[in-house]
């Protein structure tokens, strides 16, 4: 037989479990709902009442959860990308010709952003007004694709500046917006830096 206090200690461990799952829940419906709202709005127009709304949950559950908008940026980003994750580059890393490299990156780049067109234009739009949000962009997408501007022109200059410019958004939406499919612009990009 248990001694009485054995008891009482499991209660008190699954009832804490229990009250811990029931707060990563709402913090999941909460980065959930604002990654829903960026994706429509953008988050210079997503309010925390409306997040709250969406989540099922009051304003202030929403502060207790995150209480600086920094955190609730973060959240919203780790949901977004798992629900959207980036492309795998390494199969086009493989390749050996710089040129084929290239244009295997940008056709699986260019392919992720039209499947993450309307968030991607959102952020972008918006960061320039959201100090938060522009550092958490500068850290997080800024550095990975400076890093695979680095990775596709080793020696900086013209090359790399290309580089850069291909890889960006604004470059692929901006070409299809054109009416440019992601491969012709790919192929077009890819051209581009080589004449350069």
């Amino acid at each position: 037989m248990l001694p009485l206090n054995t008891v009482s200690t499991e209660k008190r461990t699954y009832r804490k479990a229990a009250r811990a799952d029931a707060q990563e829940q709402t913090r999941r419906r909460i980065a959930a709902a604002t990654a829903d709202l960026h994706d429509e709005v953008g988050p210079a127009r997503t309010t925390v009442a409306e997040i709250a709304r969406r989540a099922g949950v009051q304003r202030a559950t929403v502060y207790a959860n995150f209480p600086e908008e920094a955190d609730l940026f973060r959240a919203c980003q780790a949901h977004f990308l798992a629900a959207n994750p980036p492309p795998d580059l390494v199969p086009a890393f493989a390749l050996s010709d710089p040129r084929e490299r290239l244009e295997a990156v940008l056709g699986v780049l260019y392919a992720w952003y039209r499947r993450t067109r309307r968030m991607s234009a959102n952020l972008r739009r918006d960061r320039a007004g959201m100090p938060e949000l522009d550092a958490i962009l500068a850290e997080s997408i800024d550095a990975r694709m400076a890093g695979l501007a680095a990775a596709l022109a080793p020696e900086a200059g013209d090359r790399r500046a290309l580089v850069a410019v291909a890889i960006d958004f604004w470059t692929w939406h901006r070409l299809a917006e054109e009416g440019l499919g992601d491969d012709r612009a790919a192929a077009l990009m890819t051209r581009a830096v080589a004449a350069g």
